[in-house]
């Protein structure tokens, strides 16, 4: 007789997802994963991002939206409404964690600021993303993750020596940020079975992307030096750095003087590692720009693959400069199971992998208020007063899963 499987981690967890755009819905897709069951509320004219594209998968949900909010369940509330922001009540009542992220005083101007939250829901944890908090100077204003790589700093020291500020190239402050609220919700449940209580989870974009400034910020606290930009080499250690082999670039990560040997070897100028420029990583960071004519003379004729194979072997990381298509096709990620295809459903797994109780990835993406009949039964609503909801705007009950055939 087979054992069943253990149940998902967050099995039975109840969650609110009242968020849009990317760290609110991302956080919420992780807890999903996990075995939580997540609504998400849009609002009558839905997520923005269901329109951010092309591709579509679907003629009014973008590839973009598909990615961040499968495994849970949609309903449309009309939440400007006396009668919708009733039904959030109901909800509320049977929620262990909101996630949200209204621009600042939204809630409140509804009937719900913190300390009324805490008082009728004593036991929820509230999760609120936000891109500068709610006071200070910049509380309140509203951010995008480009916004906050600006203000954050992060901007300053992206970019090519004597070039421009540029912007990471995927949005990392509200990834990282849907993350970093992943994680305050799990540390607030583990706090709940001693208290008994909930807390607000309080994330700001502008909280991660200053977080994210390692190095460079503990360079600049230490010396009082504003870093400037290095392109794709390391400010601290070299070479660790992209170079150009014979057909594209491979990155070299040099990370010790013994490692320094090795690469040496493998390119066979041996010599420079007995060179008093080269000696130690001090050594070589103040003679980055010799230090990289010199191996790039060596790297020039070796195919990319070929060369980070006989440095890995020595113990040298380094790697060809992957695109996306050949990052999501490489032997070690699909070996990981990192890309996700079910039908017509392609995405990224969890990056969280547990041993015991995996994450359980349902690919289901839900059209807009394709659950919301389904949702308000189990809340107590009778047919009468869903179908009165529903002729008076106040909730919309749409079509159900997305798929390609709908495109």
């Amino acid at each position: 007789m087979t054992t069943p499987p253990p149940a998902p981690a967050l099995a039975g967890l109840k969650v609110l997802d009242l968020s849009r755009v990317l760290a609110g819905p991302y956080c919420a897709q992780m807890l999903a994963d996990h075995g939580a069951d997540v609504i998400k509320v849009e609002p009558p004219a839905g997520d923005e991002t269901r329109g951010w594209g092309p591709p579509f998968v679907a003629p009014d949900t973008s590839a973009y939206y598909q990615n961040l909010n499968r495994a849970k369940k949609n309903i449309v509330v009309d939440l400007s409404v006396p009668e919708g922001r009733d039904i959030l009540d109901t909800l509320l009542r049977d929620t262990d964690v909101l996630v949200e992220n209204f621009k600042a005083g939204t809630l409140a101007k509804w009937g719900y600021p913190d300390e009324e939250l805490r008082r009728r829901f004593p036991a929820l944890i509230h999760c609120r993303v936000t891109g500068f908090g709610t006071d200070g100077p910049l509380g309140g204003q509203p951010g995008y993750d480009a916004v906050l790589q600006a203000y954050g700093g992060l901007m300053s020291v992206n970019g090519e020596p004597g070039g421009p500020p540029l912007r990471v190239g995927v949005p990392v402050v509200d990834q990282v940020t849907g993350i970093l609220a992943f994680s305050g919700i799990l540390l607030a449940l583990h706090e709940r079975h001693r208290s008994g209580l909930g807390q607000l989870v309080d994330c700001t974009l502008l909280d991660t992307a200053v977080s994210l400034l390692h190095p460079h910020s503990a360079s600049w606290l230490a010396s009082g030096t504003v870093p400037r930009r290095t392109g794709s080499a390391h400010p601290t250690i070299a070479p660790y750095d992209a170079f150009t082999a014979a057909d594209g670039p491979v990155f070299i990560a040099v990370g010790n003087d013994r490692q320094f040997g090795a690469l040496t070897d493998v390119l066979g100028v041996r010599g420079l590692a007995d060179d008093p420029r080269f000696r130690t990583n001090p050594d070589r960071v103040r003679h980055q720009g010799e230090l990289r004519a010199a191996l790039e003379r060596a790297i020039s004729d070796v195919p990319r693959a070929e060369l980070a194979a006989r440095l890995t072997a020595r113990g040298v990381p380094a790697s060809p400069v992957h695109d996306v298509a050949e990052a999501l096709t490489a032997p070690q990620v699909r070996h990981r199971g990192l890309v996700v295809e079910s039908g017509d459903y392609r995405g990224l797994a969890s990056p969280v992998s547990l041993s015991r109780t995996p994450a359980r990835v349902l690919p289901e993406v839900r059209g807009a208020g394709a659950d919301t009949r389904e949702v308000l039964d189990a809340a107590g609503y009778d047919a009468e007063a869903i179908a009165k909801a529903v002729a008076d705007g106040v909730v919309r009950a749409g079509k159900t899963s997305l798929t390609c055939d709908d495109a």
